[in-house]
């Protein structure tokens, strides 16, 4: 400490840069703040440091991190708490650019495994940034030191060296995610994809708020499609189990229909306690699948679905730089196959109508030999039967699923029913289309051109950057992943655009798919840790799932397949 106050007193009012003197570790009482990293500017990417705290320090019980799903949930707590004490001790704006500001990866509704926060061995190491205060480019060290010496210690008092005054809470955590892991151990022996708890919260505040809504209805399952899962911290929970094979949601516009998927499609995750779909568990696979007008494709093979195009164009490697709204979300179900999706999720809402379906009366004036698309009604069937994956599909405006469908569940003002008999009754006598469909095989391995990889923007940098959860700058390109729902955290952006500059950097000559040199890169990581990827010390980074990761790359402009 004293070393830092020297340092601090010395450079008072010189440029800017002479802060790159404070880069070292310092011990306060308690924890060393470690700064690995001091930013040029203070427009610049803020300072990187660190806080370590010894293990007897810390004083944390082992049961609280005894296994990783339990290391992931607590490390996780000790971020949000940071962050929220942040919020209370840290003033904040000072000078110019971002001066004055502490900041820490944020956090959503979530629980991913990130390296903010890395709880190895008892020990607690925390991740975090501080912009470094200026005047214009003047070292304002008065204010530096009330940063470091005052609002700092008070934030690592509040949400890390307390663990004793927030046990209860920690503890509450810990075992909610524990829980939510164990429900979504059991789906697969159970015969299940998905589990949505009696007295789930599934309504959000908006589309850009992704907090549970005050005052919602609580979701209660249908007495014939209940069941009771076990918890290993609390009893057993009943709620509704969405079996294996074809699932249709259907009701009246804005009963609830696709407020029920979302909660399903973000069921891959775990949540935090009261985000009210913390029991609200899916197959870690489930990959949401809907249309993507104007994205790249590139070597897909879609004749399951789009097949004898006009002037005889190939469609079992399909490339285009502006696809359709059918032609992109069959190339969407191709490539989530790819990565091993055994359970799709589909929503008529952002589907292609031509895609879904094709009435009788349309089949009757233009012949099947007119029509290149196959649509997803006549294949539905051969995906669960043929490739074992299960679809949960919302419909409000056609009935022609009902004969393909294993069960049928409506939305009523948010109340589900199980209208299974109904519906088939309705069916009636319609016979499910008997037009052959093409057979359903899993997808060929495609391997990239390692060259349109590469992340170097100019002069042989690279350039790796994630902008919020829907674009990723990677090399001299912008991937846009505008539609891509099922990534919620900019650090799995992050991370996947490290994980794409690891893949061009140590796989220069493979012959291996692209899936395949993608999983072994997860598999790393979850082995080592996410800081095996990155060229220096970050805690940003949070973990994504294979198939957002394939998606990124699927969805390059400049992608070139061998």
């Amino acid at each position: 400490m004293d070393r830092l106050q020297t340092l601090l007193t010395n450079i008072d009012g010189r440029g800017y840069k002479a802060y790159k003197q404070l880069q070292g570790e310092y011990s306060f009482p308690g924890y060393k703040l470690r700064i690995d990293h001091v930013q040029g500017d203070p427009f610049a990417e803020p300072s990187r440091c660190r806080i370590l705290i010894d293990h007897r320090t810390a004083a944390i019980p082992h049961q609280l991190y005894s296994n990783q799903t339990r290391r992931v949930a607590l490390e996780d707590f000790f971020g949000r708490a940071f962050a929220s004490a942040i919020s209370k001790y840290v003033s904040g704006a000072r000078g110019s650019g971002r001066s004055g500001e502490i900041i820490i990866a944020p956090y959503g509704q979530q629980v991913l495994r990130r390296n903010s926060v890395l709880i190895p061995d008892g020990s607690l190491e925390l991740r975090f940034q501080v912009a470094l205060p200026a005047d214009g480019r003047t070292v304002l060290a008065q204010q530096a030191r009330e940063m470091l010496f005052h609002e700092l210690p008070q934030v690592v008092t509040a949400s890390l060296l307390s663990i004793n005054d927030s046990l209860a809470q920690a503890q509450t955590h810990v075992e909610s995610v524990e829980d939510q892991q164990h429900l979504r151990s059991q789906l697969h022996e159970n015969g299940l994809v998905a589990f949505i708890a009696d007295g789930s919260i599934l309504p959000r505040m908006s589309g850009i708020d992704d907090h549970p809504l005050p005052d919602a209805v609580p979701f209660v399952a249908p007495d014939t499609m209940a069941l009771e899962l076990k918890r290993l911290n609390q009893g057993p929970i009943r709620g509704l189990g969405i079996p294996l094979g074809v699932s249709l949601i259907v009701g009246g516009g804005f009963h609830g229909k696709s407020t029920l998927l979302h909660a399903i499609e973000y069921g891959v995750y775990n949540h935090i306690s009261g985000d009210g779909r913390s029991m609200v568990v899916t197959e870690p696979n489930a990959c949401k699948i809907r249309a993507e007008d104007g994205r790249a494709i590139t070597g897909v093979d879609i004749t399951p679905f789009i097949n004898n195009l006009p002037q005889d164009k190939d469609t079992s490697s399909f490339t285009t730089q502006n696809a359709s709204g059918s032609t992109s979300q069959a190339a969407n179900i191709m490539e989530a196959l790819a990565t091993g999706s055994s359970t799709l999720l589909i929503d008529e809402d952002t589907s292609a109508t031509n895609f879904m379906i094709r009435d009788r009366r349309m089949q009757a004036l233009v012949a099947k030999d007119k029509e290149p698309i196959t649509p997803l009604v006549q294949q539905i069937r051969g995906l669960y039967e043929e490739q074992g994956v299960s679809v949960i599909l919302v419909m409000g405006g056609s009935g022609d699923f009902f004969a393909y469908a294993d069960q049928v569940l409506m939305l009523d003002n948010y109340l589900t029913r199980d209208v299974t008999r109904e519906a088939k009754e309705l069916a009636g006598a319609m016979e499910p289309d008997a037009t052959p469909a093409t057979s359903i095989k899993h997808p060929t391995p495609r391997i990239p051109i390692r060259s349109c990889l590469s992340p170097q923007y100019r002069h042989n940098k690279d350039k790796v950057q994630a902008l919020g959860t829907r674009r990723l700058r990677y090399g001299d390109t912008e991937i846009d992943l505008s539609r891509l729902e099922q990534l919620v955290d900019q650090g799995q952006l992050t991370t996947i655009g490290y994980l794409m500059r690891y893949y061009y950097n140590q796989f220069p000559d493979t012959e291996k798919g692209l899936v395949e040199v993608l999983e072994e890169l997860l598999s790393m990581v979850e082995t080592e840790g996410l800081d095996c990827i990155t060229p220096y010390t970050t805690g940003t980074l949070a973990l994504p799932r294979i198939q957002e990761l394939t998606a990124t790359i699927n969805r390059m402009r400049k992608l070139q397949l061998q």
